[in-house]
């Protein structure tokens, strides 16, 4: 299968994934602690694929279309997480699904999105783009939408969390992409 057929069934395949996943450790629960294990390893590895699509050194080609940025950034960073603070006064007042909520819905999935503007028919070239710009700005205005939306309670159960795991899971992909693309650019042309 090439790379453009799998970019095209990508999330074709996640969901076969996650579903396998489930049956298997439904029918098979002695499974499950291994697959959790798996899991943070496998996550990892498709971070880096997605991080490795990205053109993550060429942040200033990405504002060469401002009308785009501009209309991502008050999509993604105005809009969204207005629509996000009104859902989560309707939701109950249970902390881990308001925080999962907002972090769902205000950390939208870069793969994803990358993945439906392909399989909309849009210019996944300008997606790929802009996308650092969008990871950057998700990364810096997380924590201040989190502490502007979130109850105190909710707060709490944020500070309690070891998220050290999760950054890794974020930031050792990253890096490697980075690396990677840096060797690239520095190898001589053959």
């Amino acid at each position: 299968m090439t790379v453009s057929r799998l970019e095209r069934y990508q999330a074709t395949i996640y969901l076969i994934a996650i579903a396998a996943g489930l049956a298997i450790c439904q029918r098979w629960p002695i499974l499950a602690p291994i697959a959790d294990q798996a899991l943070w390893s496998l996550l990892a590895l498709l971070l880096t694929v997605t991080f490795l699509q990205i053109p993550l050194l060429h942040l200033r080609e990405a504002l060469v279309d401002r009308r785009l940025v501009i209309l991502l950034f008050v999509g993604n960073f105005v809009l969204i997480p207005g629509i996000v603070w009104l859902l989560l006064h309707w939701l109950p007042p249970d902390a881990a699904l308001r925080l999962g909520v907002a972090l769902v819905l205000l950390v939208p999935c870069t793969d994803w999105f990358i993945a439906f503007c392909h399989l909309g028919g849009g210019d996944t070239a300008r997606a790929l783009a802009v996308t650092p710009l969008l990871l950057i700005g998700q990364g810096v205005l997380l924590p201040l939408y989190l502490w502007l939306m979130l109850d105190l309670t909710t707060l709490d159960v944020i500070a309690g969390l070891n998220i050290w795991p999760a950054l890794l899971i974020i930031l050792v992909p990253l890096l490697v992409a980075i690396s990677d693309e840096r060797w690239l650019e520095a190898r001589p042309e053959r």
